[in-house]
Formats: structure tokens, sequence, C-alpha cells
């Protein structure tokens, strides 16, 4: 009678899901859910009523559509260049390569405030670049063109660093054997390529999306703050607080949060369709 052996456990160096989910959950909810919590709770006690009186000024309006239209398309911008520049990173070689792919994580070490400071340095009508667009009648500094340029500085990284591993792992014998069947770039491109970034792009656009909804510090030096022009609602959220308004700065802060969870969810939504795309390609 022959005994076989028998097989051996593979222990894993996490530990087991019970401490793991317990742990997570915990800090989850510490660092997440109750903050948010907090501030749902806070607009539950000053009424739906309220909420929607205090949301639904124009000044109030204007912040939020002035937020969300150049973080979207600060964020669509960075989607197109960063996708371009971690592909240069990844594929070519050139002098300076190692300095401009430590320059491109410069925004995340770098305090928002002094981003803001440096970029109205150069772009106001007295700076260098600012003064050179002042010439043909062109104002970046103290306007939307200014937000929109400090919106994209703090949120260019996320897609790149997003896009760039998994550019990494995109064997180039790929694009070979496209070519030798006779696809073009474009076709190559846009059929073989871009199906499997976009899983990635598309987290590093949500990335940047968020982060620059939120942005505070960099965008304040140079948006100028005019109400009805240049005034985002991160801002006149600031603004509440300060005059002690606290039920005020709730509801702008809850309009911006279901605003901003319903543009997250349809990104999520893309992407799981890209990623069911991908799986029948």
């Amino acid at each position: 009678m022959m005994v076989r052996p028998l097989p051996l456990i593979q222990r894993s160096a996490m530990p087991g899901l019970g401490l793991s989910s317990g742990i997570t959950l915990f800090m989850l909810s510490l660092v997440v859910i109750l903050p948010i919590g907090a501030l749902l709770a806070k607009g539950a006690s000053f009424g739906a009523a309220n909420l929607w009186e205090v949301v639904n000024r124009p000044r109030v309006w204007a912040a939020l559509w002035l937020s969300f239209r150049l973080s979207f398309l600060a964020g669509a911008f960075n989607l197109v260049f960063g996708v371009i520049l971690a592909w240069v990173l990844v594929r070519y070689r050139f002098p300076g390569k190692r300095l401009i792919d430590a320059a491109v994580d410069l925004p995340f070490a770098l305090p928002t405030a002094v981003a803001g400071v440096a970029l109205t340095a150069l772009y106001a009508p007295t700076g260098p670049l600012g003064g050179l667009a002042a010439q043909i009648g062109w104002k970046i500094a103290y306007s939307q063109w200014g937000i929109f340029l400090a919106l994209v500085f703090v949120g260019l990284p996320f897609v790149a660093r997003t896009v760039q591993p998994v550019i990494e792992e995109i064997e180039t014998e790929v694009e070979e054997a496209s070519a030798t069947l006779g696809a073009r770039r474009a076709y190559t491109l846009y059929r073989v390529v871009l199906p499997m970034l976009m899983p990635a792009a598309l987290t590093g656009f949500a990335l940047s999306l968020a982060r620059a909804v939120g942005e505070y510090g960099s965008v304040i030096f140079i948006a100028g703050n005019i109400p009805l022009r240049t005034e985002i609602a991160p801002l006149l959220i600031v603004i509440q607080l300060e005059e002690f308004d606290y039920d005020a700065a709730a509801a702008i802060g809850i309009a911006m949060l279901v605003i901003s969870f319903a543009m997250l969810l349809a990104i999520n939504l893309i992407q799981i369709w890209s990623r069911r795309r991908i799986g029948h390609v």
C-alpha cells in the first residue's frame, strides 16, 4: 500500500482574511468613511431645504461650474499628454531622460502654495512668460487660463505614473507583429496599444480629476479669486468657514461630494467596459 505525501500548505505572507479585512475596514473608516459621514450628518442636521437654498445661488453655481469644468478639461489634457510623456520616457533614450523622469514627480513633493507662487511669478503680466503673453493680448494669471494651468501642473504626474508601468509591460514584439501583418502605425496604436492602456489611463484621469477638483493652494494665488468669474468652490468653502457659517460650508461640500461621486462612478463604469472589451478581443 502506497502512502501518498500530504500536499504542502502554501502560507501567504499576508495575514488571514479576518485580520487583514479588519485592519482595512478600520483604516478606511478612520480616514474616509468617518469624515464623509460627519459631513453628511452636518448636512442632515441643516436640512435638505436649507442645503438647497445655500447651493442654489449664482455665486455657488458659478464656483462649482468653474471648478468641475476646468478640472475635467485639465484631466483630459493630462490624459493625452500624460500618456505621451510616459510613452516617451519608457520607449526612447535621449539626453536628460533621468532628469525629466525625476521632474515628473516634482508636483508630488512641492507644496501647492509654493507651486502657486511660482506659477504666478512666471505667468503674471509682469512675469517673463506672462509678459510675452500680454504682448499678444493673452492674459494667463488672474484668469481661468491660470487656473487651468495650475490644475494641469498638479495633475499631470498622476496620469504619467499610472500609465508608465503598463507601457513597460507591453512588449515591443506586439507592435512588430502588428506591423508585419501589414497594419499601419495609426491602426496599431488604435487597435493594439490603446486598448491595453485604456484602463490604466482612465485610472490616472480619475486621480488627476479628483486632485484638481479639491485643489486649493496652487490655485488661489494665480486665479484672482473674482466672484462669478475666477472663484473656485474650495475657496468659497474656506470663505464660509472664515465667516463661521459652517452649515453653508457643509452644504457646498456636500454638493461637491455628490458631483464628484457621480463623475468618478461614470469613469469607473467606463473602466469596467474597457476591461471587458479587452477581454473579448
